[in-house]
């Protein structure tokens, strides 16, 4: 880091752009133990529907990257997220008072609106300190403690539920805003220098967004994303649904969830060493091969007549899977797609995030409300996104990109 960030050591600096990033997941993966509840309450006829409350949240965060970025390219980085706070606590204390299922929805688009800012703002402070493969060194460090968060939020709201109802989980949102916020506020000194900022000017940003997407490296890169960031959602909003619904088990979820995350954080420490190695590209695309050989073998071995048990430890296993394959993908698919983009990294944040997240909502939606009681209508979505990615990263692999 540089001088100008002498004030801040390394571990709290990553300690702090990993909550930042945690936002997303504790805002989503807290909700999960709620969703039984909130179908109950606001969809009984369509219990399925409740989904919608993480799928919401995601689009409105898609939708929100693509202008965070450019917003902290011009105004720096703390005041948007500053700004993104209000607005995500706003939306939280609407979700509160909401007498409505759809009410509730726009109050979670609104929340995702405001997280954008932490998520991109995280991401383009890290790519202003650091480049390429040690980019996606501390990337990955800030991964490994961002899964603490999911693997303990699901617990969390479980609790809070049990003490304040589901939507008492809300303003436990405004409380890790309003933490994470003054912690950056505070202890980090602005990393974007006013001579190094852009005017927000709409000609120049969209000449920024051109130059992006005009890049087919990163155009490739960002279509792999979307594919990793779609096995990653499509399995969130299913998670709860299966564990308890097809075996029967919706008091152990909270656990469960727990373990998985937390070997995924192992995972994101292991990616830290290997990336150095092995380079991103070849790191992914190990990932993704990996995925389909575990994904066939799980269709396979939930064909047997096999009991309730030994399926539903295959089921984790390959939950497992995924969440291994994150860590090994979306850092480096990130840090590939920035690594050309330096000049421009907020809007290059927000334009790869966005789009990335936007049409991973696209693809979820589907996928999880075929949910028919058993895991395969997942398993098999799973599987046709990793062949996608298999085939994109051949052709990712094949440009002249360092990485």
């Amino acid at each position: 880091m540089t001088s100008k960030h002498s004030s801040v050591g390394q571990v709290e600096f990553v300690a702090l752009m990993a909550m930042l990033m945690a936002m997303v997941a504790f805002s989503i993966d807290a909700m999960l133990p709620a969703l039984p509840q909130i179908a109950t309450e606001l969809s009984p006829h369509a219990p399925n529907q409740a989904q919608l409350v993480v799928t919401a949240f995601v689009f409105g965060m898609g939708a929100g990257t693509f202008f965070t970025g450019p917003l902290s390219d011009s105004f720096g980085r703390k005041p948007v997220v500053l700004v993104g706070a209000v607005l995500y606590s706003a939306g939280a204390v609407l979700a509160i008072i909401a007498p409505s299922l759809e009410l509730v929805l726009i109050a979670r688009v609104l929340q995702g609106l405001g997280c954008a800012a932490a998520r991109i703002v995280a991401m383009a402070i890290i790519r202003d300190l650091y480049v390429g493969r040690e980019m996606a060194r501390i990337m990955s460090f800030a991964m490994m403690v961002f899964t603490l968060v999911p693997a303990i939020a699901p617990l969390a709201g479980q609790i809070i539920i049990g003490f304040a109802g589901w939507r008492g989980i809300f303003g436990s949102f405004v409380i890790f805003a309003v933490i994470t916020t003054l912690w950056l506020q505070i202890r980090v000194p602005e990393p974007l220098a006013k001579s190094e900022r852009l005017p927000f000017r709409i000609s120049p940003l969209w000449a920024a967004a051109i130059e992006v997407v005009s890049i087919r490296a990163v155009r490739l890169s960002i279509a792999v994303q979307t594919l990793c960031f779609t096995m990653l959602f499509a399995s969130i909003i299913s998670i709860q649904q299966i564990i308890s619904d097809a075996y029967g088990r919706p008091e152990e979820f909270p656990y469960w969830f727990g373990f998985v995350a937390l070997i995924a954080g192992g995972a994101s420490l292991i990616n830290a060493g290997l990336v150095m190695r092995l380079g991103m590209r070849k790191l992914v695309s190990i990932a993704v091969s990996a995925q389909i050989a575990l994904s066939i073998v799980a269709i396979m071995l939930l064909q047997l007549d096999l009991g309730l048990t030994t399926r539903f430890v295959i089921f984790i296993v390959w939950q497992t899977g995924i969440f291994v394959q994150t860590s090994l993908t979306l850092g480096n698919l990130f840090s590939l797609a920035m690594e050309p983009l330096g000049h421009i990294a907020g809007m290059a944040a927000s334009v790869i995030s966005g789009l990335a997240t936007v049409f991973s909502v696209v693809l979820t939606i589907p996928i999880g409300l075929a949910f028919d009681g058993t895991p395969l209508p997942l398993i098999i979505g799973i599987l046709l996104c990793a062949m996608a990615s298999t085939v994109l990263m051949t052709k990712l692999s094949g440009e002249d990109v360092k990485a």
